[in-house]
């Protein structure tokens, strides 16, 4: 221990609080005294130079230990909030951190999804699946090994990615190595990384409009350049792509359900924008995001699968066929890439997280997976069923409805020419959550309506929300009119 003269005569008592917020109650003598005196000196309560009292002073003040007072006091002027002279005692440092102002202090906003009706992301598990998989989390638990103590491949447990590749084989038409799957937290983590690998700053990148916003967020917020692309009947507009930009490097799709409008890429069309990737050496992003719950019918083959994992990096996640608290992810790329997506993976987070990839890889190859997907498909048809049949019926047939075979939202639209504002008005005063349609287009023309999900949510309270939106749309229309 350092010799620290605390024989100053200094103040007879110090101001202190010793059980302010600034204080960790239940925390040893010497580490409240300590937080009690930088507040102290901070606060300005003793000035620079000011000496302190001898440490059997402070002692007698507070109560506590003359070692705890001095131990305070060495950890004081470690920090540089005292300094001390050898025969003089310890003082206040002559310079110490100013104290911000309280009525600046900066407010965090931060702008957290919500869960009511129609919220999109939400899921249900069910309770079979869930006791399966946390029957597998404990016994992989229980066999804790060795490569949870150090760093390990960049593309995520071998296991997991043998799984993955013959659930995408079984289930999208997709033959994969494993060697070419990389698990991510997420499809955004995915987009991230391959983008990070195969683009440069700038780059250009087509992207449906209307489409996913989360994902033309990620795409600027990585310095590249998101040009709109217009969608119809038939998916992407592969000409209006070459056309608004020939020298794209990437186009990021969503083929097999288009968010939000549900429509999906003919063949014709796919056979296009994979000609267009060969021609201009491009890359397609291909968001599978929802594959999984098709209602009529076996799912479509991926784009990826019509590829062969050329010129596609197909992306998927478990966020809705398990849960999205999972934060587990995949990509599968082109064999050619893996090196330089790998690479990427390092350099951004090292690796992914190994406690839940055997789990997860236990309920893929026990059945137990595909047993929650056929359960909860069934749920979510009948949710789906639900607010379709209570929108059209509670609307007055106002609000176009189509019925998806596939996915987790939907899509109700008013008439092209009614105002913006109706739908926006009638959500808010219905308190709806589930998206503006309005707002997943970027250039091109918006039309009235809503993205409402149905997935995750009781059918009663689904049902009742329903009701509430559809009135006050008709409200809103009502009032649209009087004002014309």
């Amino acid at each position: 221990m350092r010799n620290i003269p605390t024989n100053s005569p200094g103040k007879a008592e110090l101001p202190l609080d010793l059980t302010g917020p600034h204080v960790t109650q239940g925390a040893a003598s010497a580490h409240r005294l300590y937080q009690a005196l930088c507040e102290m000196i901070v606060a300005g309560l003793v000035k620079p130079g000011e000496p302190l009292p001898p440490s059997r002073a402070l002692a007698r003040q507070t109560g506590f230990r003359r070692n705890a007072v001095v131990t305070a006091y060495e950890r004081l002027i470690a920090d540089g909030f005292a300094q001390a002279t050898v025969g003089s005692g310890t003082f206040v440092a002559d310079r110490i951190p100013a104290r911000g102002s309280e009525a600046r202090k900066p407010k965090v906003e931060v702008d957290a999804p919500r869960q009511g009706a129609f919220a999109l992301g939400c899921t249900h598990i069910d309770e079979r699946a869930l006791q399966r998989f946390r029957g597998f989390v404990g016994r992989r638990m229980r066999a804790f090994g060795d490569q949870h103590l150090h760093y390990g491949d960049p593309r995520g447990s071998h296991e997991l990615r043998v799984a993955i590749a013959d659930h995408l084989l079984s289930a999208r038409g997709l033959r994969c190595d494993p060697e070419q799957i990389m698990l991510t937290s997420g499809t955004l983590h995915a987009l991230r990384i391959v983008m990070s690998a195969i683009l440069r700053p700038n780059d250009q990148v087509w992207c449906e409009d209307p489409g996913y916003p989360a994902a033309l967020k990620t795409i600027a917020h990585c310095g590249y350049r998101a040009v709109s692309v217009p969608v119809d009947e038939h998916g992407l507009r592969v000409a209006k792509g070459r056309a608004a930009a020939p020298s794209a490097r990437a186009a990021y799709v969503t083929p097999s359900h288009q968010f939000p409008l549900g429509v999906q890429m003919s063949m014709p069309r796919r056979l296009e924008l994979l000609d267009w990737a060969r021609d201009a050496g491009a890359f397609v992003l291909e968001d599978d995001y929802d594959s999984e719950f098709r209602y009529d019918g076996a799912p479509l083959m991926s784009l990826a699968g019509i590829d062969r994992l050329r010129r596609v990096i197909y992306m998927g996640t478990f966020a809705k066929t398990l849960f999205p608290g999972l934060r587990i992810g995949y990509c599968a790329v082109p064999e050619q890439l893996m090196g330089q997506v790998a690479a990427a993976r390092a350099a951004l987070d090292r690796f992914p997280a190994t406690l839940m990839e055997g789990a997860v890889a236990d309920m893929l190859n026990s059945g137990a997976f595909a047993q929650n997907l056929k359960r909860v498909r069934k749920l979510y048809r009948e949710a789906r069923d639900a607010l379709a049949t209570t929108l059209k019926e509670a609307s007055d047939g106002r609000l176009s409805v189509p019925v998806p075979s596939q996915g987790l939202h939907l899509v109700a639209r008013f008439d092209p020419s009614v105002e913006l504002a109706v739908a926006s008005r009638a959500k808010q005063a219905a308190g709806a959550e589930g998206w503006l349609l309005a707002d997943t287009y970027s250039r091109a023309r918006p039309l009235p309506g809503f993205v409402l999900g149905f997935s995750g949510h009781q059918i009663p309270q689904l049902v009742t929300a329903t009701e509430r939106l559809a009135k006050e749309s008709l409200a809103a229309l009502r009032a649209t009119a009087r004002r014309r």
